[in-house]
């Protein structure tokens, strides 16, 4: 016999702490008893929300710094019993069951996404009690409900709100999102433990585990008969694409997120100076360093101003209204990244709704992607991100004239840009701009020979510039 859900009693412990307050004060208004632990009690304490502590419940104090405070029958027989099965236990162990248990995890990703977290502070991170709940009550989701991500709180509230219950549909895909949580989270954990057991970097775990939350479903993929979608990783750091918010357009695409990538990763090379990419089918066609943002976008557009038709464009600071106003009335693009965009740049750029803004965040400090993944049928190749920063002194002379130091600056300037030319590769720069960009050809020589054709269509000087190569 089906017997009718209702939400009765609450158990309430989370990490992320967003909408909680309210999200309780309306279970509290409709009569739910709820129950919490550590930090979350305090704050709804303090809130006015009327919370009894878990440990009323179990008759036992949490212990050891918080590491045990729910992990007792009261709590877990509460969340797992099966109504009309297990009637008889509850009365007779005084058990009252809880009927929805909002629980979210310890940041673990978070905290070992800071460098300098020891082994000992990130084993601190690693919740216990959290998973337990979680698994219990999302395997229980016949009887209870389980929430772990503050974006389902409405959803929640609005169905109770409508019927007073929570449909079993609603049930089983909060649980199925509950073990997802739990499931990214043991990934995590995994992965760091392997890599602190690795004696060096090259060394990589024997078993590989990958967890990736979907952020976006994708009209179509590379081509209009594929689908896609777009996801992320857990803790994806500012300055990324995947982090990005997007202020305008239409929705990105399969394509456009691709190409974004390689705009943003190859504009970071670029700190001190105005920095300007433009990307064409994943290739750099023009970039540019200068002391003014403005001149930085008229010098990398006017190395290929035909590639740059409908090309991705990414600046190093923040995007100012000037340069705003000259990218929409000099060329058509899909298109803009920046750290950051000026109001009065995105109200200029609002005279063209379809473009698509993003703004990064601050990437200074972002924390560089350590590995890098490619598929292949049947497996996985996998590497170390290339991340490694050639400076001046990391290099040698072997030539017989000796540079001057303006061509040693364009010759680093150059050796940046080629590390985002798919191979073969072949970049001349002069002054901080490249004059011409040859990809992806199966000869080098014929990569030299268009970079050449380009810079020539451009009424840009080969001559007197200085070349970049992947050449080995």
């Amino acid at each position: 016999m089906a017997v009718e859900y209702k939400v009765k009693r609450a158990l309430i412990s989370v990490s992320n702490k967003a909408r909680i307050v309210e999200f309780a004060k309306v279970l509290a208004d409709k009569d739910v008893e709820i129950l919490s632990t550590g930090g979350t009690a305090s704050l709804l304490t303090k809130n006015d929300v009327p919370t009894r502590e878990v440990s009323d419940i179990t008759g036992f104090p949490e212990i050891m710094g918080g590491r045990v405070k729910t992990l007792h029958p009261m709590i877990h027989g509460a969340i797992l019993r099966r109504p009309q099965i297990d009637d008889v236990v509850l009365q007779e162990h005084n058990i009252t069951p809880i009927d929805l248990v909002v629980v979210n995890l310890y940041p673990f990703q978070e905290v070992i996404n800071n460098p300098d977290t020891s082994l000992e502070t990130a084993i601190e991170n690693i919740d216990i009690g959290g998973p337990t709940m979680l698994r219990a009550a999302a395997k229980n989701h016949n009887a209870v409900t389980v929430i772990v991500d503050p974006d389902d709180y409405p959803i929640v509230l609005e169905e109770l709100n409508t019927s007073g219950t929570l449909s079993k549909a609603t049930r089983f895909t909060l649980a199925q999102k509950a073990f997802a949580h739990t499931a990214q989270y043991d990934t995590a954990i995994a992965n760091y433990f392997k890599m602190q057991q690795s004696e060096t970097a090259s060394k990589f775990p024997k078993d590989l585990h990958l967890c990736y939350e979907l952020q976006q479903t994708l009209r179509y993929g590379e081509n209009p008969h594929q689908k896609a979608g777009f996801y992320k990783e857990p803790g994806a750091s500012t300055g990324t694409v995947t982090a990005g918010k997007q202020l305008q357009g239409k929705e990105l695409s399969y394509n456009n997120i691709a190409d974004s990538d390689a705009a943003l990763e190859c504009v970071k090379q670029f700190r001190e100076q105005h920095a300007c990419v433009i990307v064409k089918h994943a290739n750099p066609c023009g970039v540019a360093i200068a002391n003014h943002q403005l001149e930085s976008y008229q010098q990398a557009f006017a190395t290929d101003t035909t590639s740059a038709f409908g090309g991705i464009i990414a600046f190093n600071k923040t995007l100012n209204a000037e340069t705003a106003k000259q990218i929409i009335e000099q060329q058509f693009v899909e298109v803009i990244l920046a750290p950051r965009v000026e109001p009065e740049a995105l109200t200029t750029l609002q005279a063209k709704p379809n473009i698509r803004v993003l703004e990064v965040g601050d990437f200074s400090q972002g924390i560089p992607s350590t590995i890098d993944l490619k598929k292949v049928s049947g497996g996985l190749l996998i590497q170390d991100s290339d991340n490694h920063a050639l400076e001046l002194q990391d290099c040698k002379v072997v030539t017989k004239r000796e540079p001057s130091p303006a061509e040693l600056q364009d010759c680093l300037f150059a050796w940046k840009v080629a590390k985002f030319v798919k191979s073969n590769a072949i970049v001349y720069t002069k002054n901080g701009a490249t004059i011409g960009v040859g990809a992806g050809q199966m000869s080098r020589v014929y990569s030299a020979r268009i970079a050449e054709i380009k810079a020539t269509d451009a009424d840009l000087v080969v001559e007197g510039s200085v070349m970049a190569s992947d050449a080995f």
